[in-house]
């Protein structure tokens, strides 16, 4: 399909925005849990470490799906996978309201993993599709605000539906929205060579603007597992997801246990930390051209500029088990988020940086599968030591984790860009990025 000379204006913009909603009603079904937590103890008679339980089902169908997820959205398109497993996870977001105790409630959570396993690999496969490498942080920036958003609403959301109508039904809501969702992707989305309302010069900017690399067969999955940028992206995201998984499931009962809040006031704060997430992700993707720009750095090196700044950041929340006030701690909630997210944006930009478009998503999937195994590993953790040490000391490893991480990528990174590994020679366009305005 050939492009049309007058489109809509920017649509690449309007397709990550519809990714970010997308990712918004993926991370609200999955926060319900968290929120919801300090009173499901009761109601269904859960224990501290049984509740790790459930959360290590839902821990356990991501991390064995992330990188089946994503092969599925590379063979049968991005279209078609993403809608489907939006479906998917609607309708088992939606089951959640059934449970009758914490097993059947981690059964349910176990499929919610399966299927939300999708969204990450999905998004990133439709930023290698739709941008110029030079604004790829930034995109990537926005549509990983879907996650902290996501987070952000379930707090207020979910414990007014909780309170007015029952626990069930916050479950129930959070999972049907996804439905509209997966309609609307399905009828709007196609990829840029295909699309029907993009422009040519669109359409040229961000063909021009991508690496070209010579054409080969599709590359096993072994090699793709093989290779040392694999490895470069994978280790500091199995450092780095501790701290998110933390964050997302287990700071409303952390306020309830040691700070000692009710359901009400968890729903005033726990929210904070996941704004301040939003700031940091979409920061973080603008740093890279920044650094660029004013600093001359490589596209590569810009972006683990950005992860190490992060990775310092981190040692703010570490220290949250040493503050007496409940509001300082909060606030070092937030630094944790906008930390995290923005050193989170930045290691997935990575991907689309060093893996051709073909290979993104299933690249991707497996990175979430080593980032999910390291937060897997460290809520049963949690779980297990919670309740005998206190939280404090377990937030103070997530500050030391994001630093070895970080300290991984330095060392496996180099040369590993697509140029390096052949790519055809780029365009005079795409080799001004690092002099371009974000348009």
């Amino acid at each position: 399909m050939e492009a049309v000379s007058q489109g809509i204006k920017g649509l690449r913009w309007w397709i990550i925005a519809l990714v970010c909603i997308g990712t918004i009603m993926n991370y609200l079904t999955r926060n319900s849990l968290g929120v919801l937590a300090p009173a499901l103890k009761g109601e269904l008679n859960m224990s501290t470490q049984q509740y790790s339980y459930v959360v290590g089902a839902f821990q356990v169908g991501y991390t064995i799906m992330q990188p089946v997820c994503g092969i599925i959205v590379d063979l049968i398109g991005l279209r078609l996978g993403f809608a489907l497993f939006a479906v998917l996870w609607s309708a088992t977001g939606v089951l959640h309201g059934f449970a009758t105790g914490w097993t059947s409630l981690g059964m349910m959570r176990g499929l919610l993993g399966v299927f939300e396993a999708a969204a990450i690999p999905s998004g990133m496969k439709a930023v290698a599709e739709w941008f110029p490498d030079r604004q790829k942080s930034v995109a990537v920036g926005y549509f990983n605000a879907g996650t902290s958003l996501g987070a952000l609403l379930a707090p207020p959301l979910v414990v007014f539906l909780s309170l007015r109508y029952g626990w069930q039904s916050a479950f129930v809501a959070t999972g049907a929205l996804g439905f509209v969702w997966a309609a609307v992707w399905y009828v709007l989305y196609r990829s840029p060579a295909q699309h029907p309302r993009i422009s040519a010069q669109e359409l040229n900017l961000i063909e021009s603007g991508q690496a070209r690399v010579a054409p080969v067969s599709r590359r096993p999955v072994l090699d793709i597992l093989g290779s040392r940028r694999f490895w470069a992206i994978a280790l500091p995201r199995f450092f780095a997801e501790p701290a998110w998984q933390t964050f997302s499931f287990w700071i409303p009962l952390y306020l309830a246990t040691e700070r000692h809040m009710d359901l009400k006031q968890i729903a005033l704060f726990a929210w904070l930390p996941f704004l301040a997430a939003d700031m940091g992700g979409i920061l973080g993707g603008y740093l890279s051209p920044f650094l660029m720009r004013y600093f001359r750095m490589p596209l590569l090196w810009s972006r683990v500029a950005g992860v190490v700044l992060g990775a310092f950041m981190m040692i703010g929340p570490a220290c949250i088990g040493l503050v007496a006030s409940p509001y300082t701690a909060i606030a070092l909630f937030c630094l944790g988020g906008f930390a995290h997210q923005m050193l989170s944006t930045l290691v997935n930009t990575l991907s689309a940086d060093v893996f051709d478009p073909d290979e993104v998503a299933t690249a991707s999937g497996f990175g979430g599968m080593a980032a999910w195994i390291g937060g897997l590993s460290f809520s049963l953790v949690v779980g297990a030591l919670a309740d005998k040490v206190g939280f404090g000391p377990l937030f103070a490893c997530l500050g030391a984790f994001d630093l070895i991480g970080a300290g991984l990528l330095i060392l496996l990174i180099r040369g590993q860009t697509r140029e390096a590994r052949g790519a055809l020679p780029v365009s005079s366009h795409a080799a001004r990025y690092a002099s371009d305005s974000i348009k």
